[in-house]
Parts: C-alpha cells; structure tokens; sequence
C-alpha cells in the first residue's frame, strides 16, 4: 500500500493550557475525498492548518505528502498543495482583477508584480474559472463580487498550480441557498474525477458535503469521535456524539442531511 497523502499520528496541538487537538490520527490516501465535521471550536481547521505545514505538531508526527512536518522545508510543500479559506480570502485586494487573482497562485503569491506568465497559464486560468461557472468575471475586480463568486474564484486559484492535495476551508460559508448549490455542483464534478487531487472539506454542516465525497472525520472539543468511510461514520449514533445533540440523519440521492430528532 503506497503511503497516505497526510498523516497524523498521536497529534496533539496545545496553546499554553489550551489543547487544540488531542490525540488526533488519520491517514489520507490517494483518491479519497474527506470531510471534516464538528462545532465550532473543534479542531477542523486546525488539521488544514496542519495539512498546509503552517502549523507543527506539539505531540506526536504529521507527514504531509510522504515528508514529515519538522523534517522538510515546508516552502516546497506548499506548492503541491491548494488552500481556500476565508484568512486567504481576507489577504486578496479588492482592486485585483479576477483573473490574476486566479493565475498568481501558480507563483503561490497573491497578487500580480513583477512575475511572468505564458500563453498556459492564461488559458489555466480561464478553464478553471469557467468550471466555476465565472469565467465572465475574469476581466473584474475582486472586491466587486458577490459571496458567492469570491468563493467560486477561489476553489478555482486552490487549483491552479495542479495540486496533489485541496484544502477547503468551510467553502460554502455566508453562501444562499442558491450560491450553494452552484458550488456543490461544481465540487461534485471535481470528486468525481479520478484526476482530481485528494481533497479535505471543512464544514460545519452534512448539507455541504458534496456528492462523490467517500470519507469523514468527525470532531468534539480536538478529539476525534469517529474516522473512516461516510456509510460507517455519518450515522445518527457518532453525528449525535459530535454535536451534542441527538439527530437524525438522511441521505437522498447522494446528499446528506440532519435535524434535530422529534422527541
């Protein structure tokens, strides 16, 4: 068996007497789509944080595409991997046009100066916005579109440098119900490409999970409750124990849904 694309291993992250996470293992391998659910505060982002090498271990090892955090220069890793999250989104300028916001990630820089870029990374750039369903937006400035379009260009600039590894961060976020959708069809297609690189999904929410999805890790106060393929984890028993809440839980044509059960 080839080794996992991110590993953890007995991690535990603390912040003076805080613990982020503790004890958390995983393995992530080729071809698997994971998504990463609890409540605010539970860790989620905290293993992206780990997967973009950005943050290291206190206890315990993490190994992100066979090199091991501590071990490697992280710069280079960086590369192979695609990050969107709302803190990246918080460094783009609203002045910045579309395009470039897209393009420049195959520098991994955000923002256009001095760099060069061929007649490839142009057309890069405008097929992954036109998967997006923005590609009409190319020639605008970023800080003119709405929630749901920064979104879309930015799923489109975590995939621009070709990446081994897509790291999510609560992409659907401040999205209507509309923009949502529009998105899930989109990372639907993505999963469902054996092309595609290995992706992780932050959310707080089973509704956000797209179809071809096959994998979660659910979280409570940086613990792990439960990891392994959606049928044996997405149960009423382990969601309930995640959220604090009893819940019931459907699936239809692919797509998940929870409530609260009647009592």
């Amino acid at each position: 068996m080839s080794e996992p694309v991110f590993h953890l291993q007995g991690v535990t992250i603390r912040r003076g007497d805080h613990t982020i996470l503790d004890s958390v293992d995983l393995e992530v391998r080729d071809g698997e789509r994971w998504v990463i659910l609890g409540p605010n505060g539970a860790g989620k982002t905290t293993v992206l944080q780990l997967a973009t090498g950005r943050i290291y271990p206190t206890e315990g090892f993490a190994t992100i595409l066979g090199e091991r955090l501590g071990t490697v220069d992280v710069s280079e890793l960086r590369s192979r991997v695609g990050l969107a999250s709302s803190a990246l989104e918080g460094r783009i300028q609203g002045r910045e046009r579309v395009k470039d916001v897209v393009m420049t990630a195959a520098y991994g820089m955000i923002g256009r100066w001095r760099e060069a870029y061929d007649d490839f990374d142009e057309q890069r750039a405008e097929d992954l916005l036109a998967a997006f369903g923005v590609v009409h937006l190319a020639d605008r400035e970023f800080g003119t579109l709405s929630e749901g379009e920064r979104k879309r260009v930015q799923v489109a600039r975590a995939l621009m440098s070709d990446p081994e590894l897509l790291l999510l961060d609560e992409p659907a976020g401040g999205l209507d119900l509309g923009g949502r959708e529009e998105l899930m069809a989109a990372l639907t297609e993505i999963a469902g490409d054996a092309r595609s690189p290995v992706i992780m999904l932050v959310t707080h929410h089973v509704e956000e999970i797209p179809e071809g999805f096959t994998h979660a890790l659910l979280l409570r106060d940086g613990k792990a409750v439960a990891a392994g393929p959606l049928a044996d984890t997405l149960t009423p028993h382990l969601l309930s124990r995640t959220f604090g809440l009893d819940l019931q839980v459907e699936r239809h044509r692919g797509r998940w849904s929870a409530r609260a059960a009647l009592r």
